[in-house]
């Protein structure tokens, strides 16, 4: 079972740092079109980037079974 949660783990820590990529894209297209808030979709990126995290650091911890 170890082996099966590192796997999610690894592809979770993946799609957090697609989702930070994405958040940092949106940003700098809002700066280059010459945006002046945040786009509306980075926060709604970054919301999802910090869940997908908390799933990881959750996978991280021991078992309380044992």
């Amino acid at each position: 079972m170890a082996g099966e949660l590192d796997d999610i783990r690894q592809r979770l820590e993946g799609i957090g740092e697609e989702l930070a990529d994405l958040a940092i894209l949106r940003l700098r297209e809002s700066i280059d079109a010459g945006g002046t808030e945040y786009p509306v979709d980075e926060k709604r990126l970054t919301r999802a980037r910090r869940a997908v995290e908390k799933a990881v650091h959750l996978l991280d911890e021991p078992d309380d079974a044992g």
